[in-house]
């Protein structure tokens, strides 16, 4: 199955074309660019220079949140557009486990992406490594860092990964102590999204485009600004 996945949640963009689970080609988007001025000239990039046709294009996989509001709408109405012209499915994937799965091969069977969410908070959720599957431990969602750092079992090893991880050194490292691994892992998801999506497209979790949600955990600013 020839996949398209696509990130857009934060700064560091990510698209790629795998085959199956096979990594054919990424782009990594981090320049001065908006996503809506970068995005379609990536996927562009990508599918000439491996001479695949938009047509040939079988499954979407997308990153749907949480993260930048703006972001997450520029993927979303892309993709939906692409996979609506096309008819094909849309594999929804979360931010968060993907950033899991990059760090999964870590010393720690604990897994917690942390994404800056501002307003002193983070997206976040905790998960186990087990028989190379992810499970929740602890909900994704929008959490105070002392909140989510409480629910960690402390006495455990736990590898951190995410912008929230800079921003948090310290009380990371007041709360685990020598437990906290903090992964200098790139934060750019595609393949991993494209994991994830492809395993779900290919147990018939696919979607059609109006059937997308965006995972958001809480409202944008201009909706808090004019309630």
């Amino acid at each position: 199955m020839l996949i398209l996945a696509i990130d857009t949640n934060t700064p560091a963009g990510s698209v790629a074309i795998l085959q199956g689970r096979r990594l054919l080609a990424e782009v990594n988007l981090d320049t001065p660019q908006t996503h809506s001025e970068r995005l379609l000239p990536a996927v562009d990039l990508l599918l000439s220079s491996l001479g695949i046709g938009l047509p040939q294009v079988e499954g979407y996989d997308l990153a749907v949140g949480p993260g930048s509001f703006t972001g997450i709408r520029i993927g979303m109405s892309t993709v939906k557009s692409l996979a609506f012209s096309s008819r094909r499915p849309i594999a929804a994937v979360s931010n968060l486990e993907a950033l899991a799965l990059k760090i999964r091969q870590s010393q720690a069977r604990l897994l917690c992406p942390l994404i800056d969410a501002k307003k002193s908070e983070v997206y976040s959720a905790l998960f186990e490594a087990r028989s190379g599957d992810l499970q929740e431990i602890i909900p994704q969602g929008v959490y105070s860092p002392d909140a989510l750092f409480s629910r960690i079992p402390a006495h455990r090893i736990v590898t951190f990964i995410g912008s929230g991880v800079p921003v948090y050194r310290d009380r990371l490292s007041d709360y685990f102590k020598d437990k906290a691994r903090l992964s200098r892992r790139s934060l750019y998801v595609g393949y991993e999204v494209g994991l994830l999506g492809y395993e779900r497209l290919k147990a018939g979790q696919g979607l059609d485009s109006f059937q997308v949600e965006p995972l958001y955990f809480r409202r944008s600013q201009a909706e808090e600004n004019h309630q």
